[in-house]
């Protein structure tokens, strides 16, 4: 079995990272990694997730998500656009990268108590993918924005 890793990157990493794509609708709730690079979003970190030498995946940290959103707690870390290239899905590597956030994100955020993320209501997948990597389901639901009503979930690192 890959050995799952974790690190950041920079902006100026696009070409490790641009071949990562998601299929359909996951496109639609994750977003594409070209738009994570031409966002102007100057409180995320970029992420990526890889399988032994290979890189997967990518996530961003949002380190304004509480300030940002009435659901999150001021400070609190926002998980997005979290995905795993459709040539690697189903594979248990989703599982795998989210069970390995917290001590992570316990190394490169310190001082963070928790980390958030809104999940559609219909992407039972990735639901299921984030309660098994250790998120709680808050039962509170985030229904601003283009997508469908989401499912908030929160772990603590603390």
């Amino acid at each position: 079995m890959s050995a799952i890793s974790l690190h950041p990157i920079s902006r100026k990493n696009y070409d490790l990272v641009k071949h990562i794509h998601v299929e359909g609708d996951q496109a639609l709730f994750a977003g594409t990694v070209k738009q994570a690079f031409e966002a102007n979003e100057p409180e995320v970190d970029f992420h990526v997730i890889y399988a032994d030498d290979c890189p997967i995946g990518f996530f961003k940290i949002d380190c304004g998500f509480g300030t940002n959103n009435d659901f999150a707690v001021d400070g609190e870390l926002g998980l997005r656009a979290y995905k795993i290239d459709s040539q690697h899905q189903g594979k248990g590597y989703g599982t795998r990268a989210v069970r390995a956030l917290k001590p992570y994100l316990q190394r490169q955020y310190p001082d963070a108590v928790s980390v958030v993320l809104t999940v559609s209501i219909l992407n039972p997948s990735a639901f299921a993918c984030y309660r098994k990597g250790g998120f709680s389901d808050t039962g509170d639901l985030f229904s601003i924005g283009i997508s469908t009503p989401q499912n908030i979930m929160r772990m603590a690192l603390k």
